[in-house]
């Protein structure tokens, strides 16, 4: 940490310890500083970056055609429980888009990796605005798409991911579509995440404390010295399991900071207020209210963010490559939507404390494999859960953001993906579709807004006393 910034979390710090009344700001941030477990990184970093480099320019990325599209299935059953309903509340839908608003090159599913393959564009009227497309396809390049068409990369795959062909499957405008609060609680979200935390996080069976930090009296049935046992057993975990739990916990965390960040305040035949609820962020994240887990919560909050950074850091020769495009048929928008994403890309790869993925899945070769499986098998079941999910709206950027985080765990631990070389670029079994490269980024972009709001809250709960 750079000693000014160490100069400071220890000022925090010694606040924190030396307030006869810890205030509303202290109570939820006081212990969300410094040094993070498993990294060599800090909270102060990460902050300083994200919110002054990389967050600004990833909003604009996120506006672009290619990234606010998002083709989805939210009319599949749950394969879990036959009981899964569906949220009645307004807030909940999800408008998908008619045909003609989504643009013709997104709409043509060829995945265009290179300039050639933009082959097919549909006769509309949107496609004339965004311009002629090229419709020659050479030899080499008609290849290369049957190659890709027909790469089946399950054994990398992290997700269960939708059928984008299926009848069901619609495009959703992101944008239009906003993750924020919609009344979606009780006993049929507490069951999703308790289905995720208790059936998917690694977990000895000696251990009865429930993982769901929505477990009904957790908090009061085990006491502060039991959670601190359990602390002290999560550390005992294999650094990959433990990361699990931390994945999980800090995913939880940052939807549940953008519920609070983006909360109906007012409701009229007029208008909606939506804006910051500094009560429900209390509750989600205060040490008093959570019995200590908040802070905790917040400090994974950071440790996924580490993750999804480095992956994109890591894939920026997939990316970097002269013929690959974001192909939408609008040419001198598709090269300004390129330019902005490699100058993020660049960004990520210039942070200086990422985090190292090659501590993880390490030691015997056999072991490794089989606990990476095991992971694999597990976040793939997460996946899944979130086709139970009864709000739409939350079911959207459930599973957006979960693909997004297989994406990224498919990044670090590919085998097909080489790295330090970008005179050649990742290897040719190396495959990013485009949903996965949307979902990538808005998961990132998800985090990201999670961790700068965190600075917003910082100053509301500031006067708080």
């Amino acid at each position: 940490m750079p000693p000014l910034r160490l100069l400071l979390a220890l000022l925090l710090l010694l606040g924190c310890a030396s307030a006869q009344s810890p205030s509303a700001e202290q109570r939820c941030f006081c212990q969300v500083t410094g040094h993070l477990d498993d990294c060599t990184c800090d909270v102060e970093t990460i902050d300083s970056y994200n919110n002054y480099k990389i967050f600004p320019s990833l909003q604009k990325l996120l506006e672009n055609d290619y990234f606010r599209y998002y083709k989805v299935n939210l009319k599949k059953p749950c394969p879990f429980w036959s009981d899964s309903s569906h949220c009645g509340i307004r807030d909940c839908a999800v408008k998908p888009c008619p045909s003609d608003e989504v643009p013709g090159g997104i709409r043509s599913e060829s995945y265009k990796y290179s300039r050639e393959a933009a082959t097919f564009v549909e006769d509309c009227e949107e496609a004339e605005r965004l311009g002629a497309v090229d419709e020659s396809l050479s030899k080499e390049t008609a290849e290369a798409v049957l190659r890709w068409t027909r790469h089946d990369d399950s054994s990398d795959s992290f997700c269960e991911v939708d059928d984008i062909q299926s009848p069901e499957a619609e495009y959703v405008d992101l944008l239009l579509n906003p993750e924020r609060y919609t009344g979606y609680k009780g006993p049929e979200a507490w069951k999703i995440w308790n289905s995720i935390y208790e059936e998917n996080c690694f977990k000895p069976q000696s251990i009865k404390r429930p993982l769901n930090p929505l477990a009904s009296g957790r908090a009061a049935a085990a006491g502060e010295n039991e959670g601190n046992m359990f602390y002290s057993w999560l550390q005992g975990l294999c650094v990959e399991k433990r990361a699990f739990y931390k994945l999980i916990s800090g995913l939880h965390a940052s939807i549940n900071i953008h519920l609070s960040a983006r909360y109906l305040l007012r409701d009229t035949w007029a208008e909606k207020q939506w804006g910051h609820n500094v009560t429900e962020f209390q509750q989600r994240f205060d040490e008093v209210l959570t019995q200590g887990e908040g802070p905790r919560r917040l400090k994974n909050l950071y440790f996924i963010y580490l993750i999804e950074l480095r992956a994109l850091s890591k894939v920026l020769p997939f990316f970097d490559r002269p013929d690959f495009q974001l192909f939408t048929g609008d040419k001198r928008r598709d090269e300004e939507t390129k330019s902005l994403l490699l100058e993020i890309l660049h960004l990520t790869k210039a942070f200086p404390l990422h985090l190292d993925e090659n501590s993880f899945f390490a030691g015997n070769p056999r072991e490794a494999a089989k606990l990476k499986e095991e992971f694999r098998h597990h976040f793939r079941n997460i996946s899944r859960i979130m086709d139970c999910v009864g709000c739409f709206k939350c079911r959207l950027w459930g599973k957006l953001q979960t693909q997004g985080l297989g994406t990224a765990l498919k990044i670090l631990f590919s085998e097909s993906l080489i790295e330090n070389m970008p005179e050649r670029g990742p290897s040719h079994k190396f495959h990013l579709t485009r949903q996965e490269i949307v979902s990538l980024f808005n998961a990132f972009g998800r985090i990201s807004t999670s961790v700068k709001e965190l600075e917003n809250f910082r100053d509301l709960l500031r006067p708080l006393q």
